[in-house]
C-alpha cells in the first residue's frame, strides 16, 4: 500500500502542483490499445468464420449472444480501468484537501501571530500612556506629602524646618523631584522613631486627611500599573520608591498604631518627641 505523505511535505509543494502538466492517463491509453486490438481480432474472426456478407442472415438471438460474449471482456476491462482511474482522482482530491487544510493551518497561525502583535502593540500603548500619567500622579503624591510634611514640620511655632528650607524643598520638587518630601518624612521617621512618625502622619485631623488622600492616590496608581504590567516590574518599581515606602508606613500605622495611640483620637501633643 502506498504510504501517505505528511502534511508538511504537501505544504512545500507549489500551488496546484498536483494538477499541473496532467497528460493522458496511461490506463486510458492501455484501454484504447486493448480495445483496438480486440476489435481487430474480432473483425478477423467474423471475416474468417462467418463472413461480413453473411452477418445480415444470422438470427438475431444468435447475433445478440455473439455480441454479448464478444464485448463482455471489453466491458470488464473498462470497468477495471475506470475503477483505478477513479482511485487516482480520489487520491488527488485527498491530497488537495490536505493542502487546503495545511493552508488553513498556516492562515490560523498567521492570524494568531497578528493577534499577538496587536495585543503587544496595545499593551505597549497602554504602558506608554500609563507612564505619562504616572509622572503626573507622582507629582500629585509629592504635593500631598509636602502638605503632610509642612503640617508637622513648618506650620507651627515649634516647627523644625525653616521657611527658607521649605521653599528650597518645594523648588526641588518642582524641578522633577516629586519624592523629596517623602524622603524627608522617611528620614525623620527612622531617626525619631515610630511614635514621632505616627504623630507626623496621623497626629491631627488635617494630617490624617492628607495621609488618607496619599493612600487613596497611591493605590489608584498601583491598580493602573497592574493593567499594563504583565510581569510586575512597574508595580515593584512604584512600591520600591520613596512614595511606596511612605505608603507602607501609612498603612502600618493606620492598621496597627504604636502602643499608646488610637487612630482618630488626639489625646496627645502632636509635635512632641515622646
Amino acid at each position: 500500500m502506498k504510504a501517505q505523505q505528511p502534511v508538511e511535505a504537501i505544504v512545500k509543494r507549489k500551488p496546484y502542483q498536483l494538477f499541473e502538466n496532467k497528460g493522458p492517463d496511461w490506463r486510458i491509453l492501455l484501454g484504447a490499445f486493448c480495445t483496438l486490438v480486440w476489435l481487430l481480432v474480432l473483425s478477423i474472426y467474423i471475416s474468417g468464420a462467418v463472413g461480413w456478407q453473411n452477418i445480415a442472415s444470422v438470427r438475431i438471438e444468435i447475433l445478440g449472444s455473439f455480441l454479448e460474449g464478444s464485448f463482455a471482456p471489453l466491458a470488464f476491462l473498462w470497468f477495471v480501468l475506470g475503477y483505478f482511474s477513479q482511485q487516482k482522482e480520489l487520491s488527488q482530491n485527498t491530497e488537495a484537501i490536505k493542502m487546503q487544510y495545511a493552508e488553513i493551518q498556516k492562515s490560523a497561525e498567521q492570524a494568531t501571530i497578528q493577534a499577538e502583535a496587536v495585543k503587544a502593540s496595545e499593551m505597549h500603548a497602554r504602558r506608554e500612556s500609563f507612564l505619562r500619567i504616572a509622572e503626573s500622579v507622582k507629582e500629585q503624591l509629592g504635593a500631598i506629602s509636602g502638605f503632610l510634611f509642612i503640617s508637622s514640620q513648618g506650620a507651627t511655632a515649634t516647627g523644625f524646618v525653616s521657611p527658607e528650607k521649605l521653599s528650597e524643598l518645594w523648588h526641588a520638587m518642582g524641578q522633577s523631584d516629586p519624592q523629596i518630601f517623602s524622603r524627608q518624612m522617611l528620614e525623620l521617621s527612622f531617626i525619631k522613631g515610630d511614635r514621632y512618625a505616627y504623630k507626623m502622619m496621623y497626629g491631627t485631623p488635617v494630617r490624617k486627611k492628607h495621609s488618607d488622600n496619599f493612600i487613596f492616590t497611591f493605590e489608584r496608581l498601583v491598580a493602573a500599573a497592574e493593567d499594563c504590567d504583565t510581569n510586575g516590574m512597574i508595580r515593584d518599581f512604584i512600591q520600591g520608591s520613596a512614595h511606596g515606602f511612605v505608603y507602607n508606613r501609612l498603612i502600618n500605622f493606620r492598621d496597627d498604631p504604636p502602643p499608646g495611640f488610637t487612630l482618630g483620637h488626639y489625646d496627645f501633643n502632636p509635635d512632641s518627641f515622646d
